[in-house]
């Protein structure tokens, strides 16, 4: 026989569940702006470094040199970073996908032993 209460607390469960993966992935999202604006800040002060270094130097050499440890230093940076938020991006996606796990786990038939 069908119960009101059953149905109450299948909508319950379910605003739950939308709630928690809702505020997982609000956390998802921050880390990633988060850092976003890391790598921002850190390319920024790098660059405003390198322009200071480079005002300084009096030979092409040196210019030279500058700037090769500079694009090296970027380069590596970025590559860094690169991995970090796309590591961010793997979690948050993994986060989202728990509650279909979940419902289907609930549907899917239980092997027969």
């Amino acid at each position: 026989m069908f119960k009101v209460e059953d149905f109450q607390n299948y909508g319950k469960e379910q605003f739950e569940t939308v709630v928690a993966s809702a505020t997982n992935v609000q956390n998802g999202l921050s880390a990633i702006a988060s850092a976003y604006g890391d790598y921002t800040k850190k390319s920024y002060e790098d660059t405003k470094f390198f322009v200071e270094k480079l005002s300084g130097v009096k030979s092409f050499d040196k210019a030279f040199e500058a700037q090769t440890d500079y694009a090296k230093n970027a380069y590596e940076t970025f590559v860094a970073e690169s991995q970090k938020i796309t590591g961010l991006y793997s979690d948050l996606a993994k986060q989202m996908l728990k509650p279909v796990e979940a419902l289907v786990a609930k549907f899917a038939p239980t092997p027969a032993q």
